[in-house]
């Protein structure tokens, strides 16, 4: 399958390294800083208002799980590594 994991960050959230890692190591993972332009209209399209904010896509850009304003367990996130 061709999903992608799209992470959603700031330079000021505390909680936003251990989402970072939390991924870091998955070839699907995306980072987006929303303090930059390119970021802001990402997380606009997901409708993200919190940091951090992981959302898991298809192929197709559509919405298959995520996770707002929080950092989910390794055995959350697990399958879509």
């Amino acid at each position: 399958m061709g999903e992608t994991i799209k992470v959603f960050w700031r330079e000021n959230c505390a909680k936003c390294p251990a989402a970072k890692a939390l991924v870091s190591d998955s070839k699907k993972a995306i980072f987006y800083n929303v303090d930059e332009v390119d970021g802001l209209a990402e997380a606009a399209f997901y409708g993200v208002v919190s940091t951090p904010s992981i959302i898991v896509t298809d192929d197709s850009g559509k919405e298959l799980a995520s996770w707002r304003g929080e950092v989910p367990s390794r055995q959350e996130i697990e399958k879509w590594l």
